[in-house]
């Protein structure tokens, strides 16, 4: 860590001032609200984030460095890996307005952030300003009243160890994105980007697609049995499932391989017809109870949030990305709603406890009050500095109603106080009860079925807060499933027994809540570096969303597959997580900066450089790199990353484009041959436009096939021709001259809106036909609408209200009949999460079990059953905060180590020349 006079002291000789002290924030918001707190005597200025950094390319590179082996790097290598810091023009301004308000200033208080980063902010300011007046480091984890007066009261000195862990993982990033970007850019493609830990992360969601590839799907068929338990019991009716025949248990998807084969030959396979066959022979058999288990079900309240935590549950409740999750919450903290958002913690304060209790006693009573308040620990392997978990800032919380917030920070401020408040009641109670059933088949098997449920008798934290699942079919922890009172020895007959049948699923794509818990359980990065590392993945192109799911583009696996080759340690899992290690070791002291950067690059007697693996690469084949088969090798079907994209190339060195919204595991042999019969580059000659005689051709382009004008040669540069995507019902076999005038006559103007003058006109997109006013598009449901919708019909669409990011309507997937219990027609839909049955009134997502094809009305009926007993998802009211129904969807840093005498002296050498090196570049 390059070192400054005021570095290793909070005094110095006070300048003659006017008795004024000097706050340095990151953000003006903040700047802002900490100044209402301090009052007079306190000027609150924001140093707008960082205000130096290693060059960011050769323009910023000053000019007396300009031209050495390590500029380019900004890193001097050879010289105790001595980073040259620069300040960049954007905040030049800035400084010098810090430094005139310095003259004035009696004390200077640094009161960034309290993590690594806010504590290298804090360095840095320290050492670009050089103050000759008394500095102190300023911490706090809320934004009130009473936490910004006592981080004056309390505050330290720059904890050196934390901002050289801080300038560790900078230059290692520095190092490991300059020296291997390049080969990438050599034998991949131009541009491209490597990240020490952004590429462990797309080679995730590649090793999981490449899964998805190779997996081979599985049929497998179950019985389900609907008993009676008789008059007067509740419920009367109730479902059981088949598990064993003759004593060996029924295979479930879980007992397949993910090559389609069992695990086992232990356990009954049933294929269709001998299901069907079993279901017919027990239909009129005695279904007998043999045994009844009962056990008290508890279920212990959620943890408070950390980052990672708020970021999955944010997702999953709120469809939030995880930088928006971060973006909201960043804004939540500035403006003193919650604590710090970047976080390992779980703990909750003395004071925080104190105000959820209370709240609690408040709105729930004391009957949901634990006799002693509940202690968290985190379970995060080197949870980062002393944090308090993510909670409502204050001695007393805010319900959601009270905070005067709108919108997203209303439903994240919600989410986090929920969670908070639930994270002090008391334990959900109640019963599971499973039981075995016995019957025998008229062709002579001896079959068991079960039956489950749990009742929960006192829901305990729940009434505040159920978390979510990824998985939409998983139950969640407020379900409940009633079975009637039966005794042993009971005979149940069955009303119904039928066979379904399912297929074994691939494994699912992340999403960005799963690849975020993912990165943790690998303990891979740090936890607030996730958000920004998911932004950087999609916005370089490497990974795509396909709804939720994160999808890898070619571009991906044809990197991911040059750095496990040639790269291997730097995408190895286990080496990216024990650096966190290391990293953690110089925060608290225990390693030198030094030493770790240079094992790193260049290596030692057990481990690689990155200096070595970036000059001793040999040959490597830039074609192979970038060119996968497309099924088995037989098939000769390959597809290649080219500069413009994927494409596949046939045994006859065909070649067709990818359409860039292709999945990889959705390339298929048959989709390969289906691109290949149009590929790229051939022209289909339509003929001549009436009106301007220019010849009209049809391709196969990047996005999908198209028409066209061809210009002529002597063209105006500026001449662009007309073009139009075919539509879905078009190819280039079939497409006309007719229908290349029509696409290439779109836009299509169909007419004026009367009120507002402005123009509809109806077109065909990437997502679809729609229409366009303005800057209002509304989708349309056919692609006919296009040339046949007429302006009565355009207003029409015009005065519903926007369905952002929707659809019309879809018609059901299946008509199943009446509900017995709504008298309601019951249907099968496709949903955000997946098939769901609903009467109108209650939807019921499809089980993991249940299939489209399969799904009786009894099963849709059981599941809405289900669905209305757990009761309608309860709301937040934003009105009257005194009352308690407001609650009832709801639920509602530590300080660092000093650096030791021993760390300053082995620093020293280092110090002194970084001192110099910076200097020097600062004059220049």
């Amino acid at each position: 860590m390059a070192g400054a006079a005021g570095t290793k002291t909070s005094s110095g000789t006070a300048a003659a001032g006017t008795g004024r002290r000097l706050v340095i924030v990151e953000s003006p918001k903040k700047a802002r609200m900490i100044a209402g707190f301090l009052g007079a005597g306190y000027v609150v200025e924001s140093s707008f984030g960082h205000i130096r950094d290693l060059p960011k390319g050769a323009d910023e590179i000053p000019a007396k460095y300009k031209g050495l082996p390590w500029a380019r790097l900004g890193v001097n290598i050879d010289d105790h890996f001595d980073p040259l810091y620069v300040v960049p023009a954007d905040k030049k301004a800035q400084i010098r307005k810090l430094k005139d308000l310095l003259k004035d200033a009696d004390e200077l208080y640094l009161a960034t952030d309290e993590d690594r980063e806010g504590e290298a902010i804090a360095w840095h300011l320290l050492d670009e300003l050089k103050p000759k007046i008394p500095v102190k480091r300023m911490v706090f984890h809320e934004i009130t009243p009473k936490a910004i007066q006592d981080a004056v009261g309390n505050a330290r000195q720059i904890n050196d160890a934390l901002v050289d862990a801080q300038e560790a993982r900078r230059i290692l990033d520095r190092l490991y994105g300059y020296e291997v970007s390049p080969v990438l850019w050599k034998k991949v493609m131009p541009k491209l980007s490597a990240g020490r830990v952004q590429s462990v992360a797309i080679r995730m969601v590649v090793d999981r697609e490449r899964e998805r590839i190779a997996f081979r799907s599985a049929s497998y068929w179950d019985l389900d049995a609907t008993l009676d338990a008789g008059e007067g019991k509740t419920p009367r009716l109730f479902p059981s499932r088949l598990v064993s025949v003759d004593s060996r248990r029924i295979a479930q998807g879980r007992d397949f391989a993910p090559t389609g084969e069992l695990k086992s030959q232990n356990t009954v396979h049933l294929d269709e017809s001998t299901a069907t066959a079993l279901a017919a022979a027990l239909r009129d058999s005695r279904f007998t109870v043999r045994s009844i288990e009962s056990k008290p079900y508890t279920r212990k309240p959620y943890a408070p949030f950390r980052t990672t935590t708020l970021q999955q549950e944010a997702g999953r409740k709120l469809g939030m990305s995880a930088s928006q999750t971060m973006q909201i919450a960043q804004r939540l903290y500035e403006n003193g709603n919650i604590t710090y958002m970047r976080t390992d913690s779980v703990t909750l304060s003395d004071t925080a406890i104190t105000a959820a209790r209370a709240q609690v006693r408040e709105l729930y009573g004391a009957s949901y009050l634990p006799d002693k308040p509940r202690v968290y620990t985190s379970k995060v392997k080197n949870a980062q500095e002393a944090h308090e978990a993510i909670r409502p800032a204050g001695e007393q919380f805010q319900t959601p109603a009270q905070t005067g917030l709108s919108g997203a920070e209303y439903r994240l401020y919600e989410l986090i106080w929920m969670r908070t408040i639930a994270s002090q009641m008391k334990d959900a109670a109640g019963n599971s009860v499973s039981i075995k059933i016995d019957a025998k088949a008229s062709t002579g098997e001896n079959v068991e079925f079960t039956s489950s449920g749990r009742v929960i008798t006192f829901h305990g934290f729940l009434k505040a807060y159920v978390e979510g699942a990824d998985d939409p079919s998983a139950e969640t922890d407020d379900r409940e499933t009633q079975i009637p009172d039966v005794a042993e020895g009971d005979v149940l007959p069955a009303t119904e027994v039928i066979a379904s049948g399912h297929e074994t699923k691939p494994p699912s794509r992340f999403t960005e809540a799963t690849l975020i818990a993912q990165l943790e359980e690998r303990e891979i990065g740090r936890p607030s570096t996730y958000a920004s590392i998911l932004g950087t993945i999609q916005a370089r192109g490497y990974v795509y969303k396909k709804g939720n799911a994160l999808v890898p583009a070619w571009l991906a696996f044809a990197v991911v597959r040059l750095l496990e080759e040639h790269f291997t340690r730097l995408v190895d899992y286990a080496f990216t997580a024990s650096m966190e290690d290391v990293l953690d070791d110089v925060a608290a002291g225990n390693q030198q900066r030094e030493g770790v950067l240079g094992r790193f690059y260049f290596g030692d007697d057990d481990l690689e450089g990155l200096q070595s693996m970036v000059s001793d690469l040999g040959d490597i084949d830039a074609r192979e790199m970038s060119t996968f088969p497309v099924g088995p090798p037989d098939s000769g079907i390959v597809v290649r990353v080219g500069r413009y994209g994927p494409y596949v190339e046939g045994p006859d060195e065909t070649r067709a484009n990818v359409p860039e919204d292709l999945p990889p595991d959705e390339l298929t042999v048959d989709k390969a041959r289906e691109l290949l019969s149009q590929p790229s580059g051939v022209e289909v000659e339509l003929g001549n436009t009436p009106d301007t005689g220019l010849k009209v051709v049809a391709k196969a382009g990047r996005f999908g096939p198209y028409v066209t004008e061809v210009l002529p040669e002597d063209a105006p540069k500026s001449a662009k021709p007309r073009t139009g995507s075919l539509l879905k019902s078009m190819t280039l076999d079939t497409v006309t001259l007719d229908d290349a005038l029509k696409l290439l006559s779109l836009p299509r103007v169909v007419g004026k809106d009367p009120e507002s003058g402005e123009e509809i006109t109806a077109q065909n997109g990437r997502y679809g036909p729609y229409l366009k006013k303005g800057t209002d598009s509304r989708s349309l449901q056919t692609e006919d609408q296009i040339f046949d919708i007429t302006l009565e019909e355009a207003l029409k669409i015009y005065a519903e209200p926007k369905q952002r990011g929707r659809r019309a309507a879809a018609p059901p997937l299946k008509e199943l009949g009446e509900d017995p219990e709504s008298g309601k027609p019951v249907v099968v839909k496709e949903g955000r999460f997946g098939p769901y049955v609903t009467d109108g009134e209650t939807n019921a997502t499809l089980r993991k079990d249940d299939s489209v094809d399969t799904i009786s009305l009894l099963r849709a009926a059981e599941l809405l059953a289900d669905k209305r007993a757990r009761g309608p998802v309860k709301k937040t009211a934003k009105k009257s905060p005194a009352k308690k129904t407001a609650a009832k969807k709801t639920t509602a840093k530590k300080a660092t180590t000093k650096k030791t005498a021993a760390k300053k002296s082995t620093a020293k050498k280092t110090t002194a020349k970084k001192t110099t090196t910076k200097a020097a570049a600062k004059k220049s």
